[in-house]
């Protein structure tokens, strides 16, 4: 992989100049060969550069680690994945009752649970704050019965989280290291900040500046809030997952995915970007100004990770993931959604509505010139980390999936409404998440 080393070693500082990314950190795994590279500046308040030593956090990566460690539970005999959670968890609690008895380990894996996701409730430090976090879900709204449609859920995955805790019986954290960090050699991961002020730490940045707070709520560790790693330790997971034929039903398709211009499908813990010709699978994570990508191509064994810590993050992936695929695979990532090529706006009668969910409320509405809007106001931890209000009009794009003019965060995101309310008015927002009409 000189070529690639070369590459990166050129274009990477060029790129973050380019789209204002303060720093990323690469790494390629092609077979049994690694390479990686870093770039740019950990934070803006202290000028410390990043090098191939540095960590950062990957967010909602995380995720497929804990299916990963649910998965060790399967193989081991320990867990089925189509019986009821309450097997190992009894005390589970949900605001849906028939929901909760009913609940399946595969549903929380592939996002289908149905009750609301958004939930970063701050249990404290202790090793008890997984279990206590889960305890307080019985007071989270249901907003469709469980395996009915998919809609991207963090708080399932802390019960996930909580399940791998009884029956390993240890703190999540700590199963996490014996079962895949030290055996992995991913030992510069850091499950917490008091792990991670011992290494080259990336600062998240918003609008520029370095964040006020560097992770979220351990409570929620296992949906990603706080782990941090190299990007080197990343891509030997994936290769983990590239090797062990036991794990490779992980990628198998559970659920299509509504039309938003992203993945196909999701497997068990993995997003599949793409089914055919070639397929390929990851995962992304976001948490205070830091994101991170993983792919892999499984036909080429083949996993590349970027690492980054703000700004347009989304674009230095594609540029980096893209050439790299290209180069090792001759594969081109999907494309990414393509604006419409007449603007016409849609029939508001079938989405004009209030949406909401624990993090925010969305108005969809008409104007006096009969064009449609979308106004989303921050709710919960999103106002507390003063994500701003986002404002966009709203035109056709593909069937139910509307095209919003204006970019957030530097993309433009679409939007579908699903289901129907029972008078021909959609029943869900679906942004990634399955917003409900409220009125």
């Amino acid at each position: 992989m000189r070529g690639i080393d070369d590459w990166l070693e050129r274009r990477l500082p060029e790129l973050l100049e380019g789209t204002g990314v303060p720093a990323a950190a690469v790494a390629v795994a092609h077979g049994d060969e690694v390479v990686d590279a870093a770039a740019g500046t950990l934070s803006a308040a202290t000028g410390v550069t990043a090098t191939t030593d540095a960590i950062f956090q990957v967010g909602s990566i995380t995720k497929v680690l804990t299916a990963t460690l649910v998965q060790q539970l399967v193989d081991e005999g320990l867990v089925d994945l189509d019986r009821p959670v309450r097997t190992w968890l009894p005390g589970l609690r949900l605001g849906d009752e028939s929901a909760a008895a009913t609940l399946t380990v595969r549903q929380l894996l592939t996002h289908t649970a149905g009750f609301e996701g958004d939930v970063f409730t701050d249990t404290g430090k202790g090793d008890d704050c997984v279990e206590k976090y889960v305890d307080l879900l019985s007071e989270v709204p249901q907003l469709f019965p469980p395996g009915e449609m998919w809609s991207y859920n963090n708080a399932g995955f802390c019960v996930l989280g909580r399940l791998v805790e009884v029956v390993r019986a240890a703190p999540y954290d700590t199963c996490l290291r014996a079962h895949l960090l030290d055996p992995l050699g991913m030992t510069s991961a850091a499950t917490d900040p008091y792990e991670a002020v011992l290494h080259r730490t990336a600062v998240g940045h918003v609008d520029g500046r370095p964040t006020d707070v560097w992770a979220l709520a351990r409570s929620n560790a296992p949906a990603g809030s706080m782990l941090a790693m190299r990007a080197r330790d990343l891509v030997a997971f994936a290769r983990h997952h590239l090797e062990n034929p036991a794990l490779a039903g992980m990628r198998t398709p559970q659920v299509a995915l509504p039309d938003l211009g992203q993945g196909e499908a999701w497997g068990l813990g993995w997003e599949l970007f793409r089914l055919a010709p070639t397929p390929i699978v990851g995962h992304d994570g976001n948490t205070i100004g830091q994101s991170a990508f993983l792919r892999l191509l499984p036909e080429h064994d083949l996993a590349v990770a970027v690492l980054t810590n703000g700004g347009p993050a989304k674009l230095l992936h594609r540029a980096v993931t893209g050439h790299v695929l290209r180069e090792l695979a001759g594969v081109d990532l999907p494309p990414a959604p393509e604006p419409p090529a007449t603007i016409s706006t849609p029939d508001p009668t079938r989405y004009a509505g209030t949406y909401a969910s624990e993090v925010g409320q969305t108005v969809v509405s008409q104007d006096g010139q009969g064009r449609l809007w979308l106004d989303r106001t921050p709710l919960g931890v999103l106002a507390e980390i003063d994500e701003p209000p986002y404002r966009t009009e709203l035109v056709a794009w593909r069937g139910e999936t509307l095209w919003p003019l204006e970019p957030e965060g530097g993309v433009h995101q679409p939007v579908a409404f699903l289901g129907d309310d029972g008078t021909g008015r959609a029943a869900y927002l679906h942004t990634g998440r399955a917003d409900r009409r409220t009125r």
